[in-house]
């Protein structure tokens, strides 16, 4: 990635120093709409270096930050990064918003936001709701849960990529009774449970769990680098049983 000073485009905030240490694997992600940041610290600790930017002040997100209207500064900077990762508002597509008011009265940024990471020449990830799926909005490449990564809560969400999906096979969403689902009686407990410790509860309503980013990451990693890419990475920094799971050579 050529090197960028960003903090002279615009009034930057830089990382937290508070993040556990992980190896950087070279790689830097923008992630747009970024919210406190549940998708950017699944990318951090798959190793990637990470900027955030969102329309909002975003207090608590723990990386570099700017604020900014997302589609212009994905329009302006995107081809200066790796992968770019979005997560367009999905008012206009959940189910929850015509259930409390009216979808139409919430602009659709998905459509023009795929549009624009495609002219970019970067490698994408676009996150939302099932629903956007369903009426083709976005290609189901991967639909995660999070009873499928070793969470105990249920949300859903489904990813289109600009390499078509593929690679680690994951079980099948387990509902077990002792399931977390979303309750507002619970924020707290819920974004806990999700991995979203260092955001407020009421972040933690948008926030998606860091650990489908990283297992994404993971996949994008093993298809852009090639098969041995994550077995090299597993072999210098995770312990054998890991870097066996991963395809290692201990």
């Amino acid at each position: 990635m050529p090197d960028l000073d960003r903090a002279t485009l615009d009034n930057a905030r830089p990382a937290a120093d508070w993040l556990p240490a992980r190896p950087w694997n070279g790689l830097t992600v923008l992630d747009a709409c970024c919210g406190a940041g549940g998708l950017s610290m699944g990318y951090y600790l798959a190793g990637f270096n990470v900027v955030g930017v969102d329309h909002k002040p975003m207090p608590n997100y723990p990386f570099e930050f700017h604020q900014a209207d997302a589609l212009d500064y994905v329009a302006k900077h995107g081809q200066d990064f790796d992968l770019i990762h979005a997560s367009w508002p999905c008012q206009n597509k959940a189910r929850v918003t015509a259930w409390r008011g009216n979808r139409n009265d919430h602009p659709d940024l998905i459509t023009p936001g795929k549009a624009l990471m495609k002219t970019i020449g970067r490698p994408w990830v676009i996150e939302n709701v099932p629903e956007a799926s369903w009426d083709g909005t976005l290609r189901p490449d991967y639909l995660l849960c999070g009873s499928q990564l070793g969470l105990n809560v249920r949300r859903h969400r489904v990813f289109e990529t600009s390499w078509g999906g593929g690679g680690d096979l994951l079980p099948p969403c387990w509902h077990h009774k002792g399931l977390l689902p979303f309750a507002h009686k619970a924020e707290r407990a819920y974004a806990d449970a999700m991995g979203c410790t260092w955001m407020s509860k009421e972040e933690g309503r948008q926030a998606v769990p860091p650990a489908y980013s990283q297992w994404i990451a993971e996949q994008y990693l093993s298809h852009h680098r090639g098969p041995g890419a994550l077995a090299e990475y597993a072999n210098a920094h995770l312990t054998p049983l890991v870097a066996d799971l991963l395809g290692g050579a201990r």
